[in-house]
């Protein structure tokens, strides 16, 4: 080792290989030193000798921290960068609905892990902020029909996630094996987002938008998780593919070509296939809501007697032999906004209308806690023998929608007057276990449940059979959120191999088949009932084990390559900062030098010996 030359060196599994890609730094024809002082060659050259194995991982970070001296940053300008990080963005907003573009999801990836390949961590933070924003800002548009203000807000928030996102990609975007890192980081900070803080908004997912994808078989083997990480895998894969084909290295291009198609297509080719354990017949109620449509609390009894009439309809439709008879009925979320325990008329409708129909029937209900000023959201089994049983209880209530977090001591409160609104706040449920309807067993998932593993996972482990969405949507009825969220539905579908039953209040109820196939879709704003006959099983899909793990496993992945990438990179920055500091020191300032010369005929003090 020569003198001043860094003693760190990277492994050669993590350090970027010496290869002639553009800007890289291998073996080639020539001798143009375009790296002074480095002994380091561009692309036309090695100095003559032995070329060396590897490069010592402080020269290595040191030229790939220069804007200036390294050829690809030079080749692409900070505006490009800028606007293919929009794009970017861009495109995946353009994946999801109302635009149900999905193929572009692994371009949006790709121009992402384009845009901050090779830049600062600064710089990466700032071009992920912009991809992010251009992504969400659209994507969650349908948040401003309960307000600007809750628009921008939740903008805002799950934006920020890609800040350290954008900074830790381009952090590893110098080592080896980045596309996999960058993959690692995507679907890591997928799962904080969805997690952090009041529980998380996972709204954008990138499996979310693959229901009529390729990528969609994979989804009962790796979950929601893994074909995220897919995706995110191609998308990243795309962009090195790109970066290597300027360079002519078309083998490894095509090499991971195969291999990317060939794990896409494999479960397409052995699609998964649960056994059967029987069959009912369901209906899925939606009653409309008065008005616009889009006010719950409008006239909220008027929004369960509608409720009562659908089914009242089902049942004369069943007395004439027009339809088959159900094995029961699913009510929406909020079927009744008063306590149907409490308020008699209420309770009597609905006892009216399990009578008439004679099956049990899951009613969407707003329930007092035992404590003052709280609320709960339950999906209740009422049967026409004894009325009101089993229950489940929504798992995550809307912060700020549903109840308000710090509401005593929370500064919000005062400030904005649709939290008014809120006046009690609504608890959550822990119940993991499936709910027991007509010898069913049934997952529910009420509302923005279905958008979370936790629930639908847990109580799939425990044997439910089927899946039951009870929604009111009537705030987003005119947005593209009814879209998404029957989207999600599909995928939820897709990945425990369950027929899934969707029962709202105006829209949009439905049934969906296992292979993610719409079989009963239901018009917004209209009345009726959707009734299907739907295959039960008890199979446990791989991926509702494996995909939580991998979710973990990403986000611990992602955050070891970014600290096996910083700390070779730190040192050789100081070790680069010290070395300029000696070639280039600060020059003197004329005013400083002024003030130390000694004027004429004054005595010069001897320097003592």
């Amino acid at each position: 080792m020569s003198e001043g030359e860094s003693p760190l060196t990277s492994p050669t599994w993590f350090t970027d290989p010496v290869s002639p890609h553009v800007g890289g730094y291998g073996r080639g024809r020539g001798s143009v030193d375009n790296f002074p002082g480095t002994g380091i060659r561009s692309v036309t050259g090695w100095p003559k000798g032995p070329a060396p194995s590897r490069l010592p991982a402080g020269r290595y970070f040191s030229l790939m921290a220069h804007d200036a001296t390294d050829p690809r940053k030079a080749a692409t300008p900070a505006a490009a960068r800028a606007l293919v990080g929009l794009a970017s963005g861009i495109s995946l907003a353009l994946a999801f609905e109302p635009f149900d573009l999905p193929l572009l999801l692994p371009l949006g990836v790709a121009g992402f892990a384009w845009s901050l390949h090779g830049v600062s961590a600064r710089r990466g933070a700032w071009l992920g902020l912009l991809s992010g924003a251009a992504f969400l800002f659209v994507h969650l548009f349908w948040m401003r029909s309960v307000g600007w203000d809750a628009w921008l807000m939740i903008s805002v928030l799950e934006t920020s996630f890609f800040l350290p996102l954008g900074a830790a990609v381009a952090v590893v975007s110098r080592v080896r094996l980045w596309p996999l890192w960058t993959a690692a980081l995507w679907v890591g900070a997928e799962n904080w987002r969805g997690g952090w803080p009041f529980g998380g908004m996972p709204w954008g997912r990138l499996a979310y938008a693959t229901p009529d994808t390729p990528f969609a078989a994979a989804l009962p083997y790796v979950g929601s998780t893994g074909a995220g990480l897919l995706v995110a895998l191609v998308g990243t894969s795309l962009a090195w593919a790109v970066l290597r084909g300027r360079a002519g290295a078309r083998r490894p291009v095509v090499l991971a070509a195969l291999g990317l198609v060939l794990a896409t297509a494999l479960p397409v080719l052995l699609p998964y296939d649960a056994p059967t354990t029987g069959a009912v017949t369901v209906a899925a109620v939606q009653g409309d809501v008065p008005g616009d449509g889009t006010d719950i609390l409008y006239d909220s009894r008027q929004v369960s007697q509608n409720q009562v009439d659908v089914t009242m309809r089902l049942a004369e439709d069943v007395d004439r032999g027009a339809v088959p008879a159900p094995d029961f009925v699913v009510w929406p979320e909020n079927s009744t906004a008063v306590d149907p325990f409490l308020d008699a008329p209420i309770n009597a409708s609905i006892n009216e209308a399990v009578a008439a129909v004679g099956v049990p029937i899951l009613v969407g209900a707003i329930v007092d806690h035992p404590e003052p000023g709280k609320i709960l959201n339950q999906g209740i089994v009422w049967t026409p023998e004894s009325g009101a049983g089993d229950r489940y209880t929504k798992r995550h209530p809307v912060p700020y929608g549903e109840y308000i977090p710090w509401r005593d001591s929370n500064p919000l409160t005062s400030r904005f007057d649709e939290l008014a609104r809120v006046a009690r706040d609504m608890q959550s449920g822990t119940r993991l276990d499936p709910l027991r309807i007509g010898g069913t067993s049934v997952a529910d998932a009420i509302c923005f449940d279905v958008a979370y593993d936790d629930g639908i996972y847990g109580q799939v482990e425990r044997g439910a059979e089927l899946l039951v969405v009870q929604t009111s949507n009537a705030t987003f009825i005119e947005t593209s959120q009814i879209d998404q969220q029957f989207d999600i539905t599909r995928v939820r579908a897709l990945e425990t191999g369950r027929y899934a039953v969707v029962a709202a209040t105006n829209g949009v109820a439905g049934v969906i088949a296992p292979d993610g196939s719409v079989v009963t879709r239901l018009t917004p704003r209209t009345q009726g009932y959707a009734l299907e006959e739907v295959t039960l099983t008890d199979a446990v899909p791989p991926g509702i084990r494996l995909g939580p793990w991998l979710g973990r496993a990403a986000l611990v992945v992602g955050v070891c390559a970014v600290l096996l990438a910083l700390v070779p990179y730190r040192r050789a920055r100081r070790k680069e900062r010290t070395h300029h500091d000696a070639i280039h020191p600060e020059p003197v300032r004329r005013d400083t030098a002024e003030s130390t010369q000694v004027p004429p005929g004054t005595a010069t003090p001897r320097m003592s010996r």
